[in-house]
Order: structure tokens, then C-alpha cells, then sequence
């Protein structure tokens, strides 16, 4: 098998992380954690499962997994977040595509856990997730926010599920979801992106229809609900905070 670095990004992460470390203690040949100023116990429970610990600071979502990637020993590289982790399935299918590669990056399913449930259907799944790849010909976009893996060979699928465990309340989701708008919204606006209040309109209930409607996000009852109704209201608050830029000139 090829040998696999495991790389993740972290700042005050001890409720989730040990989970995510111990997902793939038997697939990685070293873990690494890139770690952006944890004042909790985050570098205890990491150094104590003999994983490499890196402080630095934050240049941005993008930026900072470049960082993680090329901090690593091994071309093949895993990036994970530390609220995530993965299934027995996934591991052994990553397992299988190491031990001869047919691609130089596999992407596979990521299932979120929100209000208590994992999705299934509609925005929430399957969710393709680009996390393993080697190196050499792939990187991460040096977007702040919304950041994507760029691969500029063939990328193959891996059977398994990767879990998003995030234990956040649904007030700190709403906070993060605040944050990437206003994010998302800054780099739109510096590229000049202008945006109709038709589209500030209707936006939001394309999404809604394909995702709830049409992709089944309904059977994922109350959370689904919720979920996408979350998803609309930062399609059309996104766009409302781009026209404000535009507004004060910012």
C-alpha cells in the first residue's frame, strides 16, 4: 500500500477530534494536525496518540490546507476535518485504492449528522467529498471559504461514508453559516459580481425545490427541514450582503 499521511486542521477541537485520529490510527502511516491557536486540550489529546502537532496561524481555509499538505511526509495525503471521521467501509476501500492506485485522487461520500440525524437525501447527501489525492497533481483552491480540492488528473470514487459528526448547537451553526455569507460575500464583491434582486429572489427557491423537493430532502424529516430552510435563507442572505458591499463602495 502506498504510505498515506493524514492531515487535519484544528483550533479548539478536544470534543471531536480524538474521534476523528482514532478513524484512521490503523490506515495512516503518520497524522498530522495543523492546529491555528487552541487554548483547550486539543494539542494534549493529539501528541498523546503520537500525532504530529503544528501551531500556526490562519491565513484562510484554502491556504491553511496547502499547509497541512505539504507539511506532510507522503505524496498520498488524507484531509480531514476534526469533526470528522471515517466508516470501516471507507477504510477499507481506501485501503484497496492505495494498494493500486488507478487514479491520483478519489473522492466519496460525506453524510452530515445535523439536529441529532445523519442526512440521507436531498443537500445533505451524498455530499462528494475530493480528500484523498497524491500530491503531486492535486491541491487545495486558496479560497478562504468554500475552498475545493484542484486536480488536474483523473479522479476515481470510493465506496464508504465519510461521517461529519459535528456536535456544534444549532445557534453556533448559525453563527458559522453567518460568517462563510459574509465570506462568500467578500470575495464576490471583489470580483465585482453583481447581483439582481431577481436573483436574490429566486435563488433561494430553485434551491429549495431541487434539493427538498426533488432530491428527497424531505425524508429526512424535521432536520431536513430545517437544514435546507437554513440553505435557502444563506443563498438569499449571501446576496444580500454583496449588494450592500456594492452599496458602501466596500
Amino acid at each position: 500500500m502506498k504510505p498515506l499521511s493524514v492531515v487535519i486542521i484544528a483550533k479548539n477541537e478536544a470534543s471531536v477530534i480524538a474521534g476523528c485520529i482514532d478513524s484512521v490510527s490503523l490506515l495512516a502511516d503518520e497524522i498530522v494536525v495543523l492546529d491555528s491557536g487552541s487554548t483547550d486540550c486539543t494539542r494534549e489529546l493529539c501528541t498523546s496518540r503520537g500525532v504530529r502537532f503544528i501551531e500556526t496561524d490562519w491565513p484562510g481555509f484554502g491556504p491553511q490546507k496547502n499547509r497541512a499538505v505539504q507539511a506532510a511526509h507522503n505524496d498520498w495525503v488524507l484531509c480531514l476535518d476534526a469533526d470528522e471521521r471515517l466508516t470501516l467501509e471507507l477504510v477499507a476501500s481506501i485501503r484497496a485504492a492505495l494498494a493500486d492506485p488507478g487514479c491520483s485522487a478519489y473522492r466519496f461520500a460525506r453524510t452530515n449528522r445535523f439536529l441529532g440525524r445523519y442526512l440521507r437525501h436531498g443537500e445533505g447527501y451524498p455530499d462528494w467529498s475530493l480528500r484523498l489525492f497524491d500530491r503531486r497533481f492535486a491541491q487545495w483552491s486558496l479560497d478562504a471559504v468554500h475552498e475545493k480540492v484542484v486536480c488536474d488528473a483523473r479522479v476515481g470514487d470510493l465506496q464508504g461514508d465519510l461521517l461529519h459528526d459535528s456536535a456544534e448547537t444549532l445557534e453556533a451553526y448559525l453563527a458559522k453559516q453567518n460568517r462563510y455569507t459574509s465570506l462568500a460575500a467578500d470575495v464576490e464583491a471583489m470580483n465585482n459580481r453583481q447581483v439582481s434582486a431577481a436573483r436574490m429572489v429566486f435563488s433561494p427557491l430553485v434551491r429549495f425545490m431541487k434539493f427538498y423537493l426533488l432530491r428527497g430532502g424531505f425524508r429526512d424529516g424535521l432536520p431536513g427541514l430545517v437544514h435546507i430552510a437554513i440553505g435557502c435563507f444563506n443563498s438569499f442572505i449571501k446576496y444580500a450582503k454583496i449588494r450592500e458591499r456594492q452599496i458602501s463602495g466596500r
